[in-house]
């Protein structure tokens, strides 16, 4: 009998693209190779060439190369327009070749174009949530038309979902809460594989670190004024500031404003060898983020014993990762005094809460796997899904 055939659909594809989104979707493709199914990656070209070729799924482009964002870090209308409408055409052409789809449903489109082509056949559907916004998010993020297309549209597909899946237990809320009333599966984590990183102790002088996009979800900005009242009661903390982004020029204003040229580095992207010696020796790692989705970040931080700091927020999934004491803290609010205090508390802690913060991830390596995510679909999918190729993990 030959394997049982599913699809992919996500226009970005990691490594050549290194978000969230592209490494949990690859991981998918992966595992579910692994469980015994045969994988195409159906996505945008981010590549010179021909596709490139993948031992463990098949790379199909089913549009061109896209220019994702606009200068303020949104994404653009025409870029999931054209994405939708290649994968549209690409699945209504292969309606029946495959016995399932698995189609990221940011952007929203991507549920309705996937929806439409199969409608009639019988390959299962089901669309994967990274995050779920309310109208005043769509708002802030898009502006009031858009947003408001953008909210009303997230309402339908999301009505239209036969299958859906979330890595939080605020977006499984989200999703019913805009009218989900079909089967819902949310993740038990998205760890993918054992870290090879061996914890250190945090390097002196003492340094607290962000990692990441600068964008204005992100609040990156908020982060030298909380350093600089930290260094009241810590007066050789430093601050490192890793990635770029449209908001970058508001964070070297705010250190400008916080007098901090002599204790801020800001190196923009680094290598993943230069990244993982700046978080496994950093006192805490800060994200002051008012969104993610799940938050990853705590995970690898973790596994480097590195505590973390978020912010308390309505549209923040991180923090239902974080132990407050144990693998980090959380404050109140993105203000300077809230802020300082988890940072001052985190760099007193020391070693016990990196200790800490590490058996959390080990822990967390028993019980919160893409593994098990992706083995929750496949029988969400086939009571009768295709066992595993090697020894059970």
């Amino acid at each position: 009998m030959s394997a049982p055939r599913i699809a992919i659909a996500y226009d970005c594809l990691f490594p050549y693209t290194t978000g969230g989104g592209e490494r949990l979707y690859r991981s998918y493709a992966e595992h579910l190779d692994d469980l015994g199914w045969d994988v195409d990656y159906l996505t945008a070209v981010q590549w010179e060439g021909a596709p490139p070729a993948e031992d463990a799924f098949t790379v199909t482009p089913v549009v061109g190369r896209l220019r994702l964002y606009d200068g303020r870090g949104v994404r653009r209308n025409a870029a999931a327009l054209s994405f939708a409408f290649g994968l549209f055409r690409h699945l209504l052409r292969h309606r029946r070749s495959y016995d399932a789809v698995i189609v990221g449903a940011l952007p929203i489109l991507n549920v309705f174009a996937a929806r439409i082509a199969l409608a009639g056949s019988r390959t299962r559907l089901v669309a994967d949530y990274l995050e779920v916004w309310g109208r005043a998010q769509w708002v802030e993020y898009a502006g009031g038309l858009w947003g408001n297309v953008a909210w009303a549209l997230q309402r339908a597909a999301v009505r239209i979902t036969p299958i859906a899946t979330c890595h939080s237990q605020l977006t499984a809320r989200q999703l019913r809460r805009e009218g989900l009333r079909s089967r819902l599966l949310v993740s038990p984590g998205l760890i993918d594989g054992a870290s090879d990183v061996t914890p250190r102790p945090a390097d002196d002088p003492a340094y607290v670190i962000y990692a990441g996009r600068h964008i204005a979800d992100k609040r990156v900005e908020t982060i030298p004024a909380a350093v600089a009242q930290a260094r009241r009661e810590l007066p050789g903390l430093e601050l490192v500031i890793l990635g770029s982004g449209p908001t970058s020029d508001d964070i070297r204003a705010a250190v400008a404003d916080a007098d901090g040229a002599a204790w801020v580095r800001m190196p923009g992207f680094v290598s993943e060898e230069e990244l993982s010696r700046l978080v496994g020796g950093a006192a805490a790692l800060v994200n002051p983020s008012r969104r993610e989705g799940y938050g990853l970040v705590v995970v690898e931080a973790s596994a480097h014993g590195t505590p973390v700091i978020l912010v308390d927020d309505d549209g923040n999934a991180a923090t239902e990762l974080v132990e407050p004491g144990r693998n980090g803290f959380v404050a109140r609010s993105a203000a300077p005094a809230d802020l300082a205090h988890e940072i001052v508390a985190a760099v007193r802690a020391g070693q016990p809460l990196r200790a800490s913060a590490r058996s959390w991830y080990e822990e967390a390596l028993r019980t919160r796997t893409v593994r098990r995510t992706t083995e929750n679909i496949a029988r969400a999918l086939d009571a009768n899904a295709p066992t595993t190729k090697d020894a059970p993990r």
